[in-house]
């Protein structure tokens, strides 16, 4: 690596007020508890309602059916309807979700790197 490479590598990105405001509200609905669970879960091939509820432990019914449709409404997560008997609810990821969870990665990366783990662990 040159000099010149490692010296863009130190600079922190450029993110002007408007991005970062945007970012922010991106953030927050991510960030929001169970949220970021949900999202991994559909994104690891869960449809339906129950499958998400055992995948994400600890997310109670009534809060998976509240962020459910905070994700849904921000664009995240589609929800389709097929009219059998009973009738029939599937979730998945919409384009806009599937793009967010993949922006993820690098983040997951850092936490893996640098954040320690909950059991007290180092992994670095």
């Amino acid at each position: 690596m040159t000099g010149i490479e490692k010296t863009r590598q130190r600079q922190p990105l450029r993110i002007d007020d408007e991005e970062c405001q945007r970012l922010a509200a991106v953030m927050e609905i991510v960030g929001k508890r169970w949220s970021s669970g949900i999202l991994l879960a559909l994104g690891m091939g869960a449809e339906r309602y129950t499958e998400i509820e055992r995948r994400v432990q600890g997310l109670s019914g009534r809060m998976l059916t509240v962020r459910l449709r905070e994700l849904e409404d921000a664009g995240l997560v589609e929800r389709t309807v097929e009219s059998t008997t009973p009738v029939s609810v599937r979730y998945h990821l919409s384009e806009r979700g599937m793009e967010l969870l993949r922006s993820l990665q690098p983040m997951a990366h850092y936490v893996r790197r640098w954040e320690p783990p909950a059991d007290g662990t180092t992994s670095r």
